[in-house]
């Protein structure tokens, strides 16, 4: 069986090469439980989940990573997000009933978007690059040679019980002699299955794939879901609205009603917490005093 909720990073030992696994299953059905996605959704929502553990990976980002597709197609949006302790969240939103088929028809126009955002009153950085390819794999391909110019291998797969994904890169800096080796391991890590990814845990896998080879498999790392949202939060984000759409809204109900899109968890602000709002009294003590 494969690793359970974790990634394991490789590393060729004699190859200017490295990669990541990745395998969720109990964090992945969290994610489904929070809505009811058609099944086109969930295969992309699944690979790009599956791909955001990789990035946080790969890229080596001690922040915040936020993975986003935004599109005009019946898939309008997808977002993962990636905390530097290894929880995420995700979700989809789309219109109708999408028919399953390649990314460009359930997207349509759309771009790749990757933001990076490390707290601490920083400016977050943010990648975008249009939405290429007929999967996500081969768009997140095109992402890192034309925003990072490090040749990359993406396999991903999602199903109902599990999403899994390994991500293959050139080290940089490798010469012009490892071009041949970086050919080869690209050609092998093509003729991965889908259900192999989903079913061969990590060391399986890579003897599968690179048996010929000589490489080292780390400690797996493991992943859990959780979801940032909290009531300080959702209390900051009616601050921002603004007075006077704050002061319409009191005036129209007695309770405004505030439910979180990644795990549906609901908060409830009354005239009371309102009226703090609107005072400026955003931290959590004055709206929940009573």
């Amino acid at each position: 069986m494969p690793d359970r909720d974790s990634l394991r990073r490789f590393l060729f030992e004699h190859l200017d090469a490295r990669g990541e696994i990745v395998h969720l299953d109990a964090v992945w059905r969290t994610v489904l439980e929070r809505r009811d996605y058609p099944p086109a959704v969930r295969q992309v929502l699944g690979e790009a989940t599956a791909a955001a553990a990789l990035l946080s990976a790969a890229i080596q980002f001690d922040g915040l990573m936020t993975l986003q597709i935004q599109a005009s197609g019946p898939l309008r949006l997808v977002v993962v997000q990636v905390t530097p302790e290894r929880t995420l969240r995700a979700l989809a939103r789309w219109d109708g009933e999408p028919a399953t088929g390649p990314l460009r028809e359930l997207c349509g126009d759309g771009a790749l978007i990757l933001n990076l955002d490390s707290g601490q009153g920083r400016e977050p950085y943010q990648g975008v690059v249009s939405l290429r390819g007929e999967r996500l794999a081969e768009a997140l391909e095109d992402y890192f040679e034309r925003s990072e110019q490090l040749p990359t291998r993406i396999q991903l797969t999602a199903d109902a019980q599990a999403a899994a994904g390994l991500l293959l890169q050139r080290l940089p800096d490798a010469g012009l002699a490892s071009q041949e080796d970086w050919n080869r391991l690209s050609l092998l890590t093509a003729t991965l299955r889908p259900q192999e990814l989903l079913e061969l845990d990590a060391a399986a896998l890579l003897r599968r794939l690179f048996h010929e080879e000589d490489v080292r498999l780390f400690k797996p790392a493991a992943f859990g879901y959780r979801c940032t949202c909290s009531r300080e939060r959702t209390a900051a984000m009616l601050y921002a609205l603004g007075e006077t759409e704050l002061r319409e809204t009191a005036a129209k109900q007695d309770t405004l009603e505030v439910d979180c899109e990644f795990c549906g968890q609901r908060y409830a602000f009354d005239a009371i917490d309102l009226s703090g709002l609107l005072a400026g009294a955003a931290s959590d003590a004055s709206i929940t005093r009573h």
